[in-house]
């Protein structure tokens, strides 16, 4: 015989308690197991993401986190005070970058942000012209997809400077094999028969106008 669960004579279903009764009842059984275990889903699926329909962050993160743009260096990015002996100047470095020399000059890098130091022996100091006609000839000459060469002077607390800017090809990623392009911004310092460069680069489109200008105006003669 089926089993058919009806109103009470108030119109309301039968209580968890008139249900019991009929749970020797096989369909009486299926019929009060459904509502629990729909509950029991809607309960868990609730616990698992807002209320309007999107996941919530998991416990422990913070979705509020700032996000530096590819190349940008942070702007609570520390420097330390570097003594660059060869070309007689202390300057100010980004702390916890990796340092590496090659003939004669220190490079300070982060992924594809740098600072180079170099220095050369020079009697006179260089000039927008001598600039244009020897400097750059070289530099198109020995760095990689070299282009859009400017020359102009610079005011920096050292003095007056000859500020080269260009673009240039990263060297090649080794997992990758991809290079990135660099804007490159090359400072030439110059005082008595010593000329000093401060070369700082980074990805092209990236805000590093401040930090570069951290590093070049802390330069000192000592």
């Amino acid at each position: 015989m089926r089993t058919v669960v009806e109103p009470d004579v108030n119109g309301l279903l039968p209580t968890v308690e008139s249900m019991s009764q009929l749970r020797h009842r096989p369909l009486a059984r299926w019929l009060f197991a459904v509502p629990l275990v729909a509950l029991l889903v809607a309960d868990l699926t609730g616990c698992g993401s807002s209320g309007d329909g999107k996941a919530s962050p998991a416990a422990g993160t913070n979705s509020n986190k700032e996000v530096s743009p590819a190349g940008d260096i942070p702007d609570t990015q520390t420097y330390v005070p570097f003594t660059f002996t060869a070309g007689h100047i202390t300057v100010k470095v980004p702390e916890g970058w990796g340092r590496s020399e090659a003939g004669g000059a220190v490079r300070f890098s982060d992924r594809f942000n740098a600072v180079e130091l170099s220095s050369t022996a020079k009697p006179t100091a260089p000039s927008l012209a001598s600039a244009r006609q020897d400097e750059v000839a070289v530099l198109k000459a020995s760095v990689a997809g070299f282009a859009g060469p400017k020359v102009s002077t610079a005011t920096r607390p050292a003095g007056s400077v000859v500020l080269i800017t260009y673009q240039a090809d990263s060297p090649k990623d080794p997992v990758t094999g991809k290079s990135t392009r660099l804007a490159v911004e090359r400072y030439e310092y110059w005082k008595n028969g010593t000329e000093t460069i401060v070369t700082v680069s980074g990805p092209v489109g990236a805000d590093n106008v401040d930090p570069w200008k951290t590093v070049t105006g802390s330069v000192a003669w000592t």
